[in-house]
């Protein structure tokens, strides 16, 4: 590999977070606001996605149960992407499309929010699964590119203004922190 292919990978990548710290702040804000409130009311925080999105709902939720930065206590968040027996069972027997409605279904409750992520926007199965939150009466975010839902479709849109899956999931984590940080505050003894 040559140091030209970094420079050039990290130059893209501060590209997208330029134009990212612009366009998201207030929707970030609004969203981690709607965080902060679900948890301090006793509701819990419901996160999936597929692939490198589903590891990120994992660590969204293990950041909450666990800890980020402060010693607090521990604060209700489930990852639907990490039991694989359950998303086997689901896949065969409805079809992958189904396999985070079927969990929301199950797992959600009033008070809480569903936060889903999708790179392209367009994954069936996360889709439903906020659908499916919505339909419930959950407040619901999508972290999603720039090719993502529409607006109305859930309560806290904040799409990536990028293309490339890799910078939109290295947006998505350094969101995903900036909550965390924000709900240690909130959360401090």
């Amino acid at each position: 590999m040559k140091p030209e292919t970094v420079t050039q990978q990290f130059r893209a990548s501060q590209d997208v977070i330029g134009k990212s710290s612009d366009a998201l702040a207030a929707p970030v804000a609004a969203a981690g606001d709607a965080l902060i409130e679900c948890l301090q009311s006793g509701g819990k925080i419901i996160c999936f996605g597929n692939g490198g999105s589903a590891t990120q709902a994992n660590h969204l939720a293990e950041e909450l149960v666990g800890r980020f930065r402060a010693d607090r206590r521990s604060l209700p968040a489930i990852s639907l992407s990490s039991d694989g027996a359950t998303l086997t069972c689901i896949g065969n027997d409805f079809g992958f499309g189904a396999l985070f409605e079927r969990q929301v279904e199950a797992y959600a409750q009033r008070g809480d929010v569903v936060v889903g992520l999708t790179t392209s926007g367009k994954s069936e199965n996360v889709i439903r699964g906020l659908r499916a939150a919505g339909s419930r009466g959950l407040t619901t975010i999508a972290l999603c590119g720039s090719r993502g839902l529409a607006d109305g479709e859930v309560d806290h849109l904040v799409c990536v203004p990028g293309e490339d899956s890799a910078q939109i999931q290295e947006i998505h984590l350094m969101i995903l922190h900036a909550w965390c940080r924000a709900i240690d505050d909130a959360f401090k003894d």
